[in-house]
């Protein structure tokens, strides 16, 4: 096939794409394309999930550009190689910065600074009035980006079915005579099918805040924005072949690809030459004959060693190392944190101080916090005090520099509710008839779609209008509204975050995230800290506070008594309002029946009203077991070592890993 689709805009240009990513890319198989371009509106925050989906299918994906600039004609921009995506990133990051989130404030001058080892096809003009001579303005720029990009140029031709594409052909190619610029075809694709061609109108309509009925030129004039076979491209452009040629020199010339992005952690100086696995090997032990003396416990020495040995092999020690630094920085402010989730199955987390919790005392599992068979990067969360996070993040930024650490996005999908008001609103209903719709809405099924609920609140389900408008609502809801900001994960860098993926202003003041959310890292193995807000945290602090100023008490999370009986009576008679993670109404109707006298009492009840050991019905016998109602039994000897604590019943998930161990041979990974 000669021909590849080189302008392709997904919904990842927010509010003007009419297509998923996932939906293109499985159309452009489908046709036969053996790659595809993807060039979002000054943006690359949809290149992974492309790749991603691509791969599905053995579809190459050209990671590109389309820069909008404030004093020139638009550009595409194809990285070639690697450093030419770094400074691809680079030259977006920079025009991310200079102006408020969600814009992107580029200029010429910028793109020739960041030019070196990128392709570049100019995009005509298609404004009515200049589509056939398109104007001195435009000819002058073109000869400036010839002078800037030499061979490295080309420039657009597109069909804009209006009755006269061939002598707007004709032009762009007399502008390849005279000024030695290679024309190249594109469809400027919007949409993967021409049955989207409508949402594109609806989301056109939002962006403009127009309606279908005042839209005029805003919208396309027709549905031939989507993704053709390369027959009919090549039909189109039969009179220039070159045009079509030009598309597979192209493609052929940006062999860059996602995979070859290598995500190196970021390595700093350790204390006395040591390497990052000298130093956490030194600390990890240190910290264990701290907690449990010396002699260690067997069972303590065994799981550090397995752990570092691990940890060697995967090469996660800086990972380990970064945690370690911010936690020791809170403690060293006073600010109270605590490691939470799976990251409390590592010994070497307990000896580091990340978490409290000895998991060779609880049996906890370290393969379910990491295993080499789930080719997954650890992920561990730190909560702080939500008063002081701030001073954590701001630390991080001031250590590493806003250039190596950003936080990840979240991208903010539109919902039912969004959804609904955006399209009834872009075709013209009401504002009373869009609160109504948008009031009738309990949870999108296929009932409320068939107008079985809204006919309830006064609407016509046959009305036509109304039909139209559900259906693209249908349609609209999941899309990609904005980029948001993570409550708290970080990726932190060795080289330039820029060379991996652009940076962008948060909303918030002195915040910057990447472009990419937490699947898109996942995706390519990047590492994420994550920085978590805990107000109860904070309330524990207060009351810390509250008890050195009143009672002379120097209390610490380690040195809160434990076990108290009048503390246990108060939980036992569910007088836990204001109580972490003991005081919704399930927890307090279950508390009385199972009337915890100790805190492995309060771990089996947290863990027990939840929806896994409801509805495999193991609440009732371990209740009528404690109770002393029925029978304690064990399946085999081996299970009894496991399921002792919890009198038979597997209630955790650490649990469930062991059986599978123990009595299906199974390894920990």
């Amino acid at each position: 096939m000669d021909y590849t689709e080189l302008q392709v805009t997904s919904n990842f240009s927010f509010l003007r794409g009419a297509s998923h990513l996932e939906e293109l890319v499985e159309q452009a198989a489908a046709l036969g394309y053996g790659s595809m371009a993807i060039t979002d509106h000054n943006t690359l925050a949809g290149i992974v999930r492309a790749h991603s989906a691509a791969k599905k299918y053995g579809l190459r994906i050209i990671p590109a550009a389309r820069l909008n600039l404030v004093d020139g004609p638009p550009l595409l921009a194809y990285p070639t190689d690697r450093d030419a995506y770094a400074r691809l990133s680079a030259l977006l990051t920079e025009g991310n910065r200079r102006t408020e989130k969600g814009k992107c404030e580029l200029y010429k001058a910028d793109v020739y600074r960041y030019a070196e080892g990128m392709i570049f096809i100019s995009l005509p003009p298609v404004d009515l009035d200049d589509e056939f001579d398109f104007g001195e303005d435009f000819r002058r720029e073109l000869l400036e980006y010839k002078k800037a990009f030499g061979r490295q140029l080309y420039v657009a031709a597109s069909w804009l079915y209006r009755g006269s594409d061939a002598k707007r052909l004709y032009r762009i190619a007399e502008l390849e005579a005279d000024f030695g610029i290679p024309m190249v075809a594109t469809n400027d694709v919007h949409f993967h099918s021409p049955e989207r061609r409508q949402l594109q109108d609806i989301v056109t309509c939002v962006r403009e805040k127009k309606t279908i009925y005042n839209a005029g030129y805003l919208l396309y004039g027709n549905a031939e924005r989507y993704l053709k076979p390369a027959g009919e491209m090549e039909r189109l452009f039969g009179k220039y072949p070159q045009a079509i040629e030009n598309t597979r020199r192209i493609a052929e010339a940006c062999r860059f690809n996602l995979d070859s992005l290598k995500y190196v952690y970021p390595r700093e100086i350790m204390p006395d030459g040591r390497t990052p696995l000298e130093e956490l090997t030194r600390l990890a032990w240190q910290g264990a004959y701290g907690f449990f003396g010396d002699p260690l416990p067997e069972k303590v020495s065994s799981a550090i060693v397995h752990e570092l040995k691990f940890i060697a092999e995967m090469d996660y020690a800086p990972y380990f190392l970064t945690v370690y630094d911010i936690v020791r920085e809170a403690r060293s402010r006073g600010i109270l944190c605590q490691g939470r989730g799976s990251a409390a199955n590592s010994t070497i987390c307990f000896c580091l101080g990340i978490t409290a919790v000895n998991p060779t005392k609880f049996d906890l599992l370290f393969e379910r916090f990491i295993s080499s068979a789930r080719n997954e990067p650890p992920d561990i969360d730190v909560d702080f005090e939500h008063e002081r996070r701030e001073e954590i993040i701001q630390y991080i930024y001031e250590k590493y520099g806003r250039d190596r650490a950003g936080i990840v996005a979240t991208v903010t999908q539109l919902r039912q509710k969004g959804a609904v008001r955006d399209v009834a609103k872009a075709m013209g209903m009401s504002v009373d008839a869009i609160n109504r719709l948008s009031s009738s809405i309990w949870e999108f099924t296929d009932e409320w779609f068939e107008g079985d609920r809204i006919s309830e609140h006064g609407f016509n389900p046959k009305d036509p209008h109304l039909v139209k408008v559900l259906e693209l609502t249908r349609q609209f809801m999941g899309f990609p509204r904005q980029l948001g900001q993570h409550t708290g994960g970080f990726v932190i860098t060795d080289g330039k975050l820029t060379d991996l993926c652009p940076v962008i202003n948060a909303r918030m003041e002195d915040r910057t995230n990447i472009e990419w959310n937490k699947d898109d890292i996942d995706a390519l193995g990047f590492l994420k800290i994550d920085v978590l807000a805990l107000g109860m945290l904070t309330c524990i602090r207060k009351a810390f506070d509250l008890a050195r100023a009143h009672h002379g008490l120097e209390l610490t999370l380690a040195t809160v008594p434990q076990d108290d009986p009048e503390v246990y009576d108060m939980i036992s008679a569910a007088d836990t309002i204001g109580v972490f993670q003991i005081e919704s109404r399930a927890q307090q109707s279950m508390l009385p029946r199972l009337r915890p006298r100790n805190f492995y009492d309060l771990v089996i009840e947290v863990a027990i009203v939840r929806p896994g050991p409801i509805q495999g019905d193991m609440v009732h016998p371990y209740l009528r077991r404690r109770n002393g109602e029925e029978e304690v039994e064990y399946p085999s000897p081996e299970l009894e070592a496991i399921l002792g604590k919890t009198l038979g019943v597997p209630l955790f998930q650490e649990q469930a890993m062991k059986i599978a161990i123990v009595a299906a041979g199974f390894t920990p990974a």
